[in-house]
């Protein structure tokens, strides 16, 4: 009996053994890490209001309170090469400034591409130039922490079939710099003239691009109540109505673009701050300097263009920042005040 516990013991003890081996080789399932997908982009739909800053400017000549009026600064210009290169930026120290300027004041920052019309066409026209072009621009986007890119292409056309190219250039920017989450604006034509120009920006890039800065200034002879005016506002009612009515561009995408400056029937220019320092009644639309007469946009009609924007479209852009007056007769001021904006 004593044998029998005994050979019962022993095989419990080796079930036992067995049980705990086959234990052992049992690999446990590899945890699942849970990846975080990237941040879908956002576009911002709130009203706009943007300014330019060219290289040639000296950032001292614009008072630090100025940046509390706008929402958006564009550091103008970056020109790009044939190849998809880019030139070397013009005063990078000027840009430096600004834009510390711009993003201690709450302002969304971007970089402005321009440059000739040949470039735009041809480096468009290539696969491998535009890719590294849009390689380009998005690492230097990255690199100086800026929100966003405009371009600033005049003007593709139907004409030299540059238009198709545009909008492959267009979608493909836009899709690389969605994915960092940095917005894409265009400067673009007032569309009052018709031709190849006007539809050379083809209804296709409208969903790529987050607004549109329509730079509706420089048409003198257009309006032919005020033939000298280059930027009146029955123009500025045409552009809105072409853009947003005709075309179908989403009116949260367009910005109306407001003149800092004005022309004389010569085509030469002034900044408005000149007619400010000239004493000129800057309610009015026209002021004479050295016997010349200059038309520009005064007070009241820009404050009758920032309600016109804020009606029918989602902002306002000025070329460009310190053409404009620093003091109390500023005409970005002038728009805050009409919109009810506060830049204290």
């Amino acid at each position: 009996m004593k044998k029998i516990y005994f050979l019962l013991s022993i095989s419990t003890l080796l079930a036992i053994s067995s049980c705990k081996k086959n234990e052992d080789l049992i690999t446990p399932p590899t945890p699942t890490i849970p990846v975080t997908p990237p941040t879908p982009y956002v576009i911002d739909n709130s009203f706009k209001i943007v300014a330019y800053f060219p290289s040639y400017r000296d950032p001292s000549g614009i008072a630090d309170s100025k940046y509390k009026m706008i929402t958006h600064l564009f550091y103008a210009f970056l020109n790009p090469n044939f190849d998809g290169t880019l030139a070397t930026l013009e005063q990078p120290t000027r840009f430096a400034t600004v834009i510390q300027k711009a993003k201690a004041n709450g302002v969304k920052t971007g970089i402005s591409v321009s440059g000739t019309k040949s470039i735009f066409v041809t480096m468009a026209a290539s696969t491998s130039a535009r890719e590294l072009f849009i390689k380009n621009v998005l690492a230097f986007a990255r690199t100086n922490n800026l929100d966003g890119v405009d371009m600033d292409w005049e003007y593709p056309s139907t004409a030299d079939g540059s238009a198709d190219n545009y909008v492959l250039l267009m979608k493909s920017l836009s899709d690389s710099l969605h994915k960092y989450n940095k917005f894409l604006s265009a400067a673009i034509t007032p569309g009052v003239y018709a031709g190849s120009i006007r539809d050379g920006l083809k209804s296709e890039v409208f969903p790529s691009v987050d607004f549109f800065n329509i730079m509706v200034y420089d048409g003198i002879g257009w309006d032919k109540d005020q033939p000298i005016q280059h930027a009146s506002y029955n123009m500025a009612v045409a552009s809105l109505n072409y853009w947003i009515g005709t075309r179908g561009m989403p009116k949260e995408k367009a910005v109306l673009g407001i003149p800092a400056y004005g022309k004389n029937t010569a085509n030469a220019s002034k900044a408005y701050r000149d007619f400010v320092a000239a004493n000129a009644d800057i309610s009015l639309d026209y002021a004479t300097i050295d016997g010349v007469q200059y038309f520009y946009n005064g007070t009241l009609t820009t404050k009758k263009k920032a309600k016109l924007a804020k009606d029918t479209a989602n902002g306002l852009m000025f070329w460009e920042f310190y053409h404009d007056d620093n003091g109390e007769k500023s005409i970005i001021r002038a728009a805050n005040d009409e919109l009810g904006r506060n830049y204290n």
